[in-house]
């Protein structure tokens, strides 16, 4: 079927963003409509992720876009990144997950806490997608409580002794390395990069999901894994290391919920133009129009807002608490809208036909993920008040 969608951007957005943001995402949109468009419905059915467009994503720069380019990077700029997973995740959650978690969990971390020989190891090569990588936080007992997490390891005389498990990990069953947050026997958390192959260290693959269908989620599973020490990664420890990960990832994700809600609106805004009842296009209701203009509202507020995001973090002046915000409100927008897209096309919204259902399935997943809609509720109301309301 081909792949009709046209960007809302009622607010004149494009006048803002310079000539580089406006390649990088018509580019990264061209891609979906050509490589992901004509797949996914598929893939959804089927419960299959395209590992076949992984090098295709490395070739548009969607894996570390604003790494520096000496180490394999796109080096552009915060609002790039963004605009790259708004498209992504206007085709499918799943696509904008694996280059997200690729990008700001597997990349971000090694560029920022790992040394200069782990950086030239690992970046250049998952830049390209010639290396695939996961990030294991979050555990069967600690999900938004990570602190919490039981996977530990031992310092021994030459490598570093390995155990735990983690669960609900995307792009597991593939990996070649994986991020692994742990304890040390002092109880301080550290990231260690483990590799596909080592004795011990299995990923068994998560199945019957109705949601994120198309995407690869597993566990991990380190049984004595023996871990070289020079896979450790140096430079910050404590809990604010995966933190800082995810801080990259959220952001992205605020974009790509963005993208999702596009496709939900500018399909029904199409049939709603098109499919005729009692004489007349259903546009011409008042109800489908109130449900269209209450879209596009939504949406053109989510966009001010993500875009203002990308100048802070442009500057390194965004906080975490800004970043949960914008997340939040985002995907919550984008479900409401994929519901109300769904009534527009009634029951022809609920087939593989067309893209809505799949999205509003994919968001029951992505407003759990990296943070719950809850617990970034919480983080505001923490930051306005100066209040703990989690203990």
């Amino acid at each position: 079927m081909t792949d009709l969608f046209q960007a809302p951007d009622y607010y004149r957005l494009d006048d803002l963003l310079t000539e580089e943001h406006v390649m990088v995402r018509n580019a990264a949109r061209e891609w979906v409509k050509r490589s992901i468009s004509p797949i996914i419905e598929e893939c959804c059915q089927k419960g299959r992720f395209p590992e076949e467009i992984i090098p295709e994503l490395g070739d548009i720069g969607a894996f570390g876009s604003y790494i520096p380019t000496k180490f394999g990077g796109a080096g552009l700029d915060q609002i790039s990144y963004g605009l790259i997973m708004q498209e992504l995740e206007r085709g499918d959650s799943g696509i904008r997950s694996t280059a997200s978690v690729q990008s700001s969990l597997v990349m971000y971390p090694i560029y920022k806490y790992g040394n200069e020989i782990q950086r030239k190891k690992y970046l250049p090569k998952l830049a390209k997608g010639e290396l695939v990588g996961c990030f294991g936080l979050t555990e069967a007992n600690y999900g938004s409580n990570p602190n919490g997490m039981e996977t530990q390891f031992k310092e021994m005389d030459d490598h570093l002794l390995l155990n735990g498990s983690k669960m609900w990990i995307s792009n597991a069953p593939f990996a070649d390395i994986a991020v692994v947050w742990a304890k040390n026997e002092a109880g301080r958390i550290h990231g260690l990069i483990v590799e596909r192959g080592m004795e011990g260290f299995s990923t068994p693959e998560t199945h019957n999901k109705w949601s994120l269908r198309a995407s690869a989620t597993g566990e991990l599973v380190f049984d004595n894994v023996k871990v070289p020490k020079e896979n450790l990664l140096p430079n910050k420890s404590g809990l604010g290391a995966p933190l800082g990960c995810l801080d990259s990832a959220r952001f992205g994700i605020a974009w790509g919920a963005i993208g999702a809600a596009m496709d939900c609106y500018d399909t029904a805004l199409r049939y709603a133009k098109e499919r005729i009842q009692f004489d007349k296009p259903i546009g011409a209701f008042q109800m489908q129009q109130k449900k269209l203009a209450e879209m596009i509202t939504e949406i053109t507020k989510a966009q001010l807002l993500t875009y203002r995001l990308g100048q802070l973090r442009n500057k390194n002046e965004a906080t975490s608490a800004q970043i949960s915000m914008a997340k939040r409100n985002n995907v919550d927008m984008a479900m409401t809208i994929a519901r109300d897209a769904r009534q527009v096309l009634g029951a022809m919204g609920i087939t593989g036909e067309y893209p809505i259902m799949r999205h509003m399935m994919n968001l029951e997943s992505v407003v759990t993920y990296e943070g719950t809609h809850d617990i970034h509720l919480l983080i505001t109301g923490l930051d306005i008040t100066g209040l703990n309301a989690f203990k």
